[in-house]
């Protein structure tokens, strides 16, 4: 299980500083009470390189927790401000024009413009989910905005913004997609035409 480890340290920062030594979980979250076996587990290794998340093993009830940083995106490599960069780029350039300036297809042979442009439509359709249920459960923050990027930094005023929004909907994280909070994946929806019908497969080198 995902959690969030609140801090404002960048991703260079967080790998710079190890800031993975210093995070807390004091209590096990299944059993607050103690005494079901709660102790530190070996965190793991992810992108960007260099950086890794801190765990807890609750032996009781055989569950890993995690708590990964502000800085980094939950199911997506790299760091929360890269995602939010594309999905910015998608919302300004569309998504084709958007593939070929993030990951040029002629870069390598394996990325094609169609598997550019899924890898920026993934994480745009993601991030807007993301950004509509912070709208819909925190109306008094973010009513009447548009759930993009674009509309959410210019009236939070800050750039990058997904990190901020992570804070302020901290209580609603494991509800919320990824790469913003810890849930699940929206469902697909039943039409070839909705955009969460494409497959969510592996990511192009």
């Amino acid at each position: 299980m995902q959690l969030r480890l609140a801090t404002e340290l960048s991703s260079d920062l967080y790998i710079a500083t190890q800031g993975w030594l210093d995070a807390s979980l004091p209590r096990c979250p299944l059993h607050p009470e103690g005494g079901c076996g709660f102790a530190k587990h070996t965190a793991y290794s992810r992108s960007p390189p260099g950086a890794k998340v801190a765990c807890w093993y609750c032996r009781k009830g055989h569950r890993i927790f995690s708590l990964l940083p502000d800085c980094l995106p939950s199911r997506f490599g790299g760091t929360l401000p890269e995602v939010e960069h594309v999905v910015a780029q998608r919302e300004h350039l569309g998504v084709e024009a958007a593939a070929n300036q993030i990951r040029p297809p002629e870069e390598t042979d394996a990325v094609t413009l169609e598997s550019a442009v899924r890898w920026v439509h993934r994480r745009a359709q993601l991030v807007h989910a993301g950004l509509r249920s912070v709208i819909g459960l925190l109306p008094e923050v973010l009513a009447g905005i548009e759930p993009t990027v674009t509309a959410v930094r210019q009236h939070l005023n800050t750039l990058p913004v997904l990190g901020l929004v992570r804070e302020i909907a901290a209580a609603h994280l494991h509800a919320l997609p990824p790469p913003l909070g810890f849930g699940p994946r929206p469902q697909r929806r039943g039409t070839r035409s909705e955009h969460l019908q494409q497959s969510m497969g592996p990511d192009p080198p």
